[in-house]
């Protein structure tokens, strides 16, 4: 542990050649963030900040006020985007001038940012009134402001959206509330479904893992299509799930309501008895050309126990590989003359595996952080990383177009556009950022300030 103050100004070390090598702590004031100002530029296109911080209620006092809700929420967003999962990352960074500026200070370079503690108060914050935590989160407004978002992302309506549904599973190390054992991640963990549509989130819902995969999807499906239909009466609408929300309640319910479906469908010893022919024929063909062999096949479908109240189309590929048989089922409603079987399940239902890159996006945003006591906290904390990802693909959509950045993942970008090492003097009329020569991809920041101007 030291005990004594270093007075050292210069730190020499072996000398390069000719050249003696000195370090000082003189370079001035600095920051590693210096491609954070295309998420600043970001945040001003798509207005995200200001109408998340709309999305709570203040209730403190504002003669006491120094940090406000939309700066307190743009510090943890950006804090989030620029790689920073802790909220006692904020006690450095609280004194960082560009994170200032982004997030609205005044007085860059003189007064501080918020530091842990009030950014904790503010994930704390209950509906219940209390003395120490007067900030309330609004879910329902931030649920409709995600829909909201990638409805504004379009210029007109769409032919057809495809809505992805997954879940996924953040390991809980504490004795957070709402806490249970998962069987198949075999761990203590929540079980967070997410809702996307191409790129974009559409809902980001925290729950326990003491349920099935699907519980409570079919609320938010009629929540998100109503809220679409409300803009785009007639766009085709189709969900898009594994066999986890293969449930009759959501399928009844799409049926009902003019919405397509494609789910995935756990294998049984029925449906291995139904594709006994297309199996045969697929082994025979593996057989005569040493390659995998499938063969598609559909039927109608009712299941034994009852389970669902009708009759289904569903779709088998009876496949044949070097280990052996592969079957795979879908049930859909969507009709065969628009969709026959093999293309359905090629083309349309394989294409849900991108949705997995989508949420590996949220695991480097620290959706996965999720160690505050109270199940609502812990709801907050996902929805700052969905936002800080909302953010992230903003600048991708408007900004990386183009490029080759343009089907990057979040931490790509982070790491190579928005880590710019740059010195910070302020002036009477200006803030001069001045970021590193020696960056590789200037052209590209370069593409980005100039789309995102438009």
């Amino acid at each position: 542990m030291l005990t004594t103050e270093c007075t050292q100004s210069g730190f020499e070390f072996e000398a390069h050649f000719s050249r003696s090598v000195v370090a000082r702590f003189d370079g001035g004031t600095m920051t590693s963030d210096g491609g954070a100002l295309l998420l600043g530029r970001t945040d001003r296109r798509l207005n995200l900040v200001a109408r998340v911080a709309a999305c709570f209620r203040d209730r403190r006092n504002a003669a006491y006020v120094s940090h406000s809700v939309q700066g307190l929420i743009a510090q943890r967003v950006y804090g989030l985007a620029l790689g920073y999962e802790d909220l006692s990352d904020h006690d450095q960074l609280r004194e960082d001038p560009l994170l200032a500026m982004l997030s609205g200070k005044a007085q860059v370079g003189e007064e501080p940012l918020a530091g842990k503690s009030t950014l904790n108060r503010l994930e704390l914050s209950t509906e219940k009134a209390d003395r120490y935590k007067k900030i309330h989160c609004q879910t329902e407004a931030l649920d409709e402001l995600l829909v909201g978002i990638f409805l504004e992302a379009h210029a007109s309506a769409p032919e057809r959206l495809v809505l992805d549904l997954d879940v996924t599973d953040l390991p809980l190390h504490g004795h957070q509330e709402g806490r249970f054992f998962h069987g198949y991640y075999d761990s203590y963990c929540y079980l967070p479904l997410y809702i996307f549509c191409g790129e974009h989130l559409l809902c980001a819902r925290l729950r326990t893992a003491d349920q099935d995969a699907a519980a409570g999807s079919k609320s938010e499906v009629e929540r998100i299509v109503t809220q679409i239909r409300r803009l785009w009466p007639t766009v085709e609408i189709v969900l898009r799930a594994d066999s986890g929300f293969c449930r009759d309640e959501l399928m009844q319910w799409c049926e009902e309501h003019g919405v397509s479906y494609l789910f995935g469908f756990a294998r049984n010893e029925l449906l291995r008895r139904l594709i006994e022919a297309p199996m045969q024929e697929a082994k025979r063909q593996h057989q005569a050309s040493e390659k995998p062999a499938r063969v598609f096949t559909e039927f109608r479908y009712e299941t034994t126990t009852g389970s669902w109240s009708r009759a289904r189309r569903v779709i088998a590929k009876a496949e044949y590989l070097d280990k052996g048989e592969n079957p795979r089922y879908v049930v859909t409603n969507l009709s065969a003359a628009s969709w026959p079987a093999q293309p359905l399940y090629e083309e349309l239902y394989c294409a849900r595996g991108e949705t997995e890159n989508r949420i590996k996006e949220q695991f480097s945003l620290f959706a996965a952080r999720v160690s505050a006591e109270t199940l609502r906290a812990n709801q907050v904390r996902l929805y700052f990383s969905a936002v800080a990802y909302v953010l992230l693909h903003g600048l991708r959509r408007l900004g990386l177009q183009g490029t080759e950045l343009a089907r990057a993942q979040a931490h790509t970008i982070r790491l190579q556009l928005l880590k710019i090492g740059a010195q910070i003097r302020i002036t009477v009329r200006k803030i001069w950022i001045s970021l590193a020569s020696s960056f590789p991809r200037q052209n590209i920041f370069a593409h980005a300030w100039t789309e995102l101007l438009r």
